[in-house]
């Protein structure tokens, strides 16, 4: 049998071997029966995913019928879940899960638009989750019109909860500076800065690049969360840190142990690199939102910063964008306003500024 990642063994107590998965950034589980059986397969492949899968104790009850964790667990059957990209399987199963665990054994029937704004409410601290929730419980309530649960949605109407915040937070310069300062070229974490930084990507995306997806001067991306395809020329800023990079390995940002990073284990590890320079509240996803406030701040259109950042939507891009600088993008505006005066009206604009234009011809 082929040697399995990730699987680690032990002898209990009684001398016997147990065998459990253990992947930085996944569930941690027990896989059951001997190594190669078809009990221990499923739930090796099964982990692999990001899911579990539970082993029911004799006599013990199937999920009450017409029920919150019947329903959970119907939909985890259906074609649209199955066919989900895994990163975003394993999204859903994370929400859905902790719902489950609070009103599993709940009748659907039961549920009522009073009871939604209270699920909602007990995370209004937390306002991103509380949307996410919410938008479960949307997906969740229409699937179970559709099963014949219920006859109506008890989510219509809810509002999601206003964020006041722009999420994270985005780098500054100074920041991007420091964090340079503390890690050289050569460094593990100046590259993931570089990388980070000069393609706009999520960290789902950072940790498969590699030498393979160079071509021409450019770094093809496929995105893990909306299967996006990009090409993004590479910055002289990034090709001379990559130029400076070991070219033996399938992916360009490896960890300690010369294994590829999860997107999970990344973003710990570089978060943890970032407050090893004071930098409490950079994460590398901070870094796609600076990536997209320096383009703002080069003057280029909403448009143009989707086609490097892979956004959907450009409200998204001007939410990333907020933070661009007013300053340099106002002087920039009206340095464009002035030449294209000059070009266009040089006779009126000589009568206006005679001086500025002659200093100009001379």
């Amino acid at each position: 049998m082929r040697k399995l990642a990730y699987v680690h063994a032990y002898r209990d107590r009684h001398g016997r071997m147990r065998h459990y998965f253990r992947r930085r950034g996944f569930p941690k589980v027990v896989l059951p029966g001997a190594p190669g059986s078809a009990e221990f397969m499923a739930a090796y492949d099964a982990a692999m995913r990001g899911e579990t899968v539970e082993k029911k104790a004799p006599g013990k009850a199937q999920e009450k019928r017409g029920s919150v964790s019947a329903l959970i667990a119907r939909y985890y059957r259906t074609a649209e879940f199955v066919q989900l990209r895994p990163s975003t399987q394993v999204t859903y199963r994370g929400i859905l899960e902790r719902f489950r665990a609070q009103h599993g054994d709940k009748p659907v029937a039961l549920i009522e638009r009073r009871h939604v704004k209270a699920i909602r409410d007990g995370k209004a601290t937390t306002p991103a989750a509380a949307n996410n929730l919410l938008r479960m419980l949307r997906m969740l309530m229409q699937f179970a019109i559709d099963e014949g649960y219920r006859t109506d949605d008890p989510t219509a109407g809810i509002k999601r909860v206003r964020i006041t915040g722009d999420g994270f937070h985005t780098w500054t310069e100074d920041e991007i500076a420091a964090f340079e300062a503390r890690f050289p070229v050569g460094t593990r974490e100046r590259l993931a800065l570089a990388l980070a930084l000069y393609t706009g990507q999520r960290r789902s995306d950072l940790v498969l690049m590699g030498r393979q997806h160079v071509r021409g001067g450019k770094l093809r991306v496929c995105q893990v969360k909306t299967g996006m395809e990009l090409w993004i020329p590479i910055h002289p800023a990034l090709a001379a840190i990559l130029a400076d990079t070991p070219a033996n390995n399938m992916t360009f940002l490896m960890t300690g142990l010369g294994k590829p990073f999860t997107a999970a284990g990344f973003g710990n590890w570089f978060g943890d690199a970032a407050r090893s320079v004071g930098l409490k509240n950079c994460s590398a996803h901070g870094l796609r939102k600076a990536a997209a406030r320096r383009l703002a701040e080069a003057g280029c259109t909403h448009k143009e910063i989707a086609a490097i950042t892979g956004h959907k939507s450009l409200k998204e891009v001007e939410r990333y964008t907020s933070a661009a600088d007013q300053e340099t993008m106002a002087g920039n505006a009206m340095e464009r306003l002035g030449n294209n005066q000059v070009a266009n009206h040089p006779e009126g604009l000589a009568k206006s500024h005679p001086k500025s234009l002659k200093t100009k011809g001379q």
